[in-house]
This record gives structure tokens, sequence and C-alpha cells, in this order.
């Protein structure tokens, strides 16, 4: 059975002006917000988050353990974010409904449906404060008697603009940018071709961050292996360690260990897990080695193979001007433009809004300003990321009332060893978005920390030293899972399959995760995590 089936995509157009139109309207609507003061009011509020106490008093009806004295959603609020992973896993999979599930806005049909029904909750069924996270930490009470708009209006607000706006943007940028560079070539696909390929990526992945070192590379990965039939399993591993593994040496890696610098980790304290991450993606680059030589590549066509052979071009990168500097600009807007931190050298913090105000114009100078010939001979459109968009529109809404369950439960959980705070920070982070699944477990560690009077070697964070190494492993690792458990899986598996690489199912997918990267884990586990 061959992993490749016919390419059907049409060409893309090349044309970015309505694009290009809509970022300068975005542009000027930010310089009008800016002249009524409104990002300069978000920003003062981040501020004073950081230095008062959540505006509120806590509840006399305080649930018994919990220190925000809020009440949980039910459990059955967990119905909504099951049934789109149910639908995510099971649609595609249905004779009847494959086809119709292949459109984007019918995802965005079921996604926002879901979404709908857990604000109408919010709306009318939750009558208990919350917290808000946007523009700054605060407490929500609800008003009885009536719709309790306040309510489902801070849940949405935390969902959409405290976290899928930055998130959404961030991936837009790094995927748009990427986009105009070809590295252009068609290598023999060897075994340790290959290899090399993920070897590279894994390294890439922590300087520009996952995704935009999985934008850069699957293009001439998968051209490379265009002659050969059996590729699947190669994308997998390529999300398995570019997507995913690769991405824990720096902050820029991946979103969680971002979301951890800014509440405090040191930027260049993520170095300190190189030991795990060099034996893990070690593992990774030797297993899929063995199966690609071994296996796959024993497999192939005695006329793909000479196909392969002798249809040959070395590798040169093209489109670098101007995109490779404008990609070490939105790194630049990650690690500078941050609302809660003043500029370096300054006391000014920035704008709220304004890193990603400059990411979108960085994307306008790219498409702009890049080659287009570049973007068409990558056969670049947006079909990827809007996929990841109307998804995760659904996702970060629906994941709210869990969210908000683990942030309240979550110190009466009994997390008390570094190899728990893995699995727990892992096994959620597979299912939900690994950056606020970090934050919940970073926060759950930091209370334990306090409680249990250990001391916080990481003096910033609050946090023992193991905890924090066990989230930020969890965290990172753990997004290979599935598809949805980091932004990238998804691009790459719709980049693969619009090459013509017949990607697994979501459940087919889980099962290469489950039979390498859960033992693969469990010794990560028993080598690292467990006391002396």
């Amino acid at each position: 059975m061959t992993d490749i089936h016919p390419h059907q995509s049409s060409e893309p157009s090349t044309s970015y002006r309505p694009l290009l139109a809509a970022l300068g309207l975005l542009a000027a609507v930010y310089v009008a917000a800016l002249v009524a003061g409104l990002p300069q009011r978000g920003t003062a509020a981040v501020i004073a988050s950081q230095t008062h106490a959540p505006e509120g008093e806590q509840h006399a009806a305080q649930v018994e353990g919990d220190p925000t004295g809020h009440t949980p959603p039910p459990l059955a609020m967990i119905l909504p974010f099951a049934l789109l992973l149910g639908a995510i896993a099971i649609c595609p999979l249905v004779p009847g409904i494959s086809h119709w599930w292949e459109s984007n806005l019918h995802k965005f049909y079921v996604a926002g449906a879901l979404a709908a029904l857990t604000l109408v909750y919010y709306l009318f069924l939750h009558e208990h404060p919350l917290d808000g996270h946007f523009p700054a930490r605060h407490s929500v009470d609800y008003g009885p008697g009536g719709p309790n708009i306040a309510t489902a209006w801070t849940v949405f607000s935390n969902a959409m603009f405290a976290e899928f706006v930055p998130f959404i943007i961030l991936l837009f940028s790094l995927f748009t940018i990427s986009g105009g560079i070809r590295l252009e070539g068609d290598l023999r696909a060897h075994p340790s071709t290959n290899t090399a390929f993920l070897a590279i990526g894994s390294l890439l992945a922590s300087l520009i961050g996952t995704t935009g070192a999985a934008m850069l590379l699957i293009r001439p990965l998968l051209e490379t292996n265009r002659e050969r039939r059996h590729v699947q399993h190669t994308v997998v591993f390529f999300i398995f360690i570019v997507c995913n593994c690769g991405g824990c040496l720096l902050p820029t890696g991946d979103p969680p260990l971002f979301l951890g610098y800014l509440l405090g980790v040191p930027f260049l304290w993520t170095l300190e897990l190189w030991p795990v991450w060099a034996f893990v993606n070690l593992c990774l680059l030797a297993i899929y080695y063995l199966w690609d030589r071994f296996i796959a590549y024993p497999r192939e066509a005695a006329e793909s193979l000479v196909r392969d052979e002798t249809t040959t071009r070395p590798l040169r990168m093209i489109g670098l001007w101007p995109n490779a500097a404008l990609l070490l600009g939105v790194i630049a807007t990650v690690g500078l433009l941050d609302p809660g931190k003043p500029f370096p050298g300054t006391s000014w913090h920035p704008w709220i809004y304004l890193r990603e105000m400059v990411q979108l114009l960085l994307i306008a100078a790219s498409l702009g300003f890049g080659n287009r010939e570049v973007r068409a001979a990558n056969h670049f459109h947006f079909g990827a990321i809007t996929e990841v968009a109307v998804l995760f529109f659904g996702i970060f809404i629906c994941m709210q009332p869990p969210l908000q369950v683990l942030e309240i439960r979550g110190p009466s959980l009994g997390l008390t060893e570094p190899w728990h705070y893995f699995w727990a920070t892992g096994s959620l982070s597979s299912f939900l978005d690994n950056a606020p699944t970090y934050v919940v477990f970073f926060e759950t560690a930091k209370s334990v920390t306090a409680t249990v009077g250990l001391t916080p070697t990481v003096a910033t964070t609050g946090v023992y030293l193991p905890y924090l190494i066990a989230v930020s492993l969890g965290a990172v690792f753990m997004g290979a899972n599935t598809y949805i458990g980091n932004g990238p899986n998804f691009m790459v598996k719709a980049i693969a399959e619009g090459s013509g690489v017949k990607m697994p199912s979501f459940f087919g997918y889980m099962a290469y995760s489950i039979g390498i990267l859960i033992p693969l884990f469990l010794l990560t586990t028993l080598l690292f995590l467990l006391p002396r």
C-alpha cells in the first residue's frame, strides 16, 4: 500500500493585495487606538496587576482547598471540548462526512457551534466569580437574576484576546515569512539524508521556533522524498522532532517556554534542559534511521529508487532577502515587546498588542517585498494556517472549562513528585493547547512549592527546580502525542497532504505516538525525573 496519492491542489494565486489591504487597515485601527490611549491603558493594567492583588475580595463561599475562592464549572462542561476533539478525530474517517469535513468553513461551523455552547453556559448557568486574564489578571463577579454578560465576555476575552490572538498571529507570521524562503534541490532520499534533515530541524526548532523550523524544512524534505512512495513515517517523525521535541532549549522554541519566560524563568535557563533534549532527540533520530533504513527503504520499488538516484539537484536557498531578516524580527518581537516587561535599557513597557501589530507588519513586508516566484515554487497558500485558525478558535474557547477545573482543583491533585508534573502536564498538553496547560501546572507547582516548604531553586519563579524541569519537558515533548498538541503539527500535516503524502488519521497518528513516544517518555522518566 502506498503512502502517496495523486496531487490535486491547484496552483495558488500570487495576488496578496486583499490581505495587504487588510493588514494596512488593522495598522490604521491600531494607530487610532493609540491616539485614544487604549493600548496604553491595557499596559498600565498589566503593570498594576504585577504589584497589586487581583481586584475584589475573595468570596466567602470558597471551595475547600481552592486558593482562588472560585467554583469550577461542572465536569459536564468538558463535553463540548471532548466533542470537538471527537469531530477532529472521527469526521475524516466517516465515508459520508469525510468530504464535507475537508472544507475549512465546515470545520468552523462545528468549532463555532461548540464554542457557542460553551459561552451559553457561562452566560446563563455559571453563577460564580472567575478570573479574567485580559488585559491583566482580575476577578469578575456574576450578576444574579439575569444573563451573566460580564462572565461570558470574560471567558471569551480570556480565550480570544489573551490566548488565541497572540498564538495565531505568531504562527501566522512564522508560517507566512518562512513560506517565502525556499531550500531548493532534490537530494538522494537515503535514510541518512532524511535523518540529517530531522537533526538540523531539532537544532533550528529552539532558535527560530518549532513553527519556523517546520515551515522552513518540511517542503525541501518532501521534495527530496517525492520519488519515494513510503514517506508517511518520515513526516510523522518530522512532527515528533522538529514540531515539538527539538524546541525546548530556548523560550523562542515553543510557546509554553515563552510563557515561562514571561512568568519569571530566566531566558537562558532552558539551556539546562539540554541533557534531556539530547537524549530524547537522539533516540528519535536513531529509531527513525533504523526504521527508514531497514523497513521503509527496502520496500521502495526499484524504478522509484532509480529515479531518486538519477534526478538530483544540489541544495540552494533562495528568498532569504528580506525574509531571513524578517524572521529574526519576529523572534525579536517575542523577546522585546512584552507589555509585562520593560523594554531593555528603559523603563518603558511596550503597549499591549504592539508585539502582534509589528508581527503583522513583518508579514506585510514579506508579502510585499518578497519574491512571489519563490512562494509559487513552494506551492504556498494559506490553507494550512486557516485550518489551524478555525479549529483552534473553537479549541481555545471550549478548553476554558477544563482549564478552570485544573486551575482550581490542581493544588489538590496530590502532585508531589517531578514525574507527577511531567505526566500530568504532558498528558493534558497532548489534547489541550500546551501553552495554557503549562501555565496551570506552573502555578500548581508554585503553590505546592510554598505549601510543602520546598526551596524555590529558580528564585525568580518561586518554583522548585525539579518541578519546573518536569512541567517544561512535559508541555514541550508531549505536544507531539496528537495532531492538536501543538500548532505546527496540523500545519505540517496539511502541507504534506497537499504534496501527496497520505497522512495517518487522528487515531492512526496516535498509534505512532503511543508505540514510539510513550515508551521513550517512560524511559526519560526513569533516567531523569525519578528521585536519586
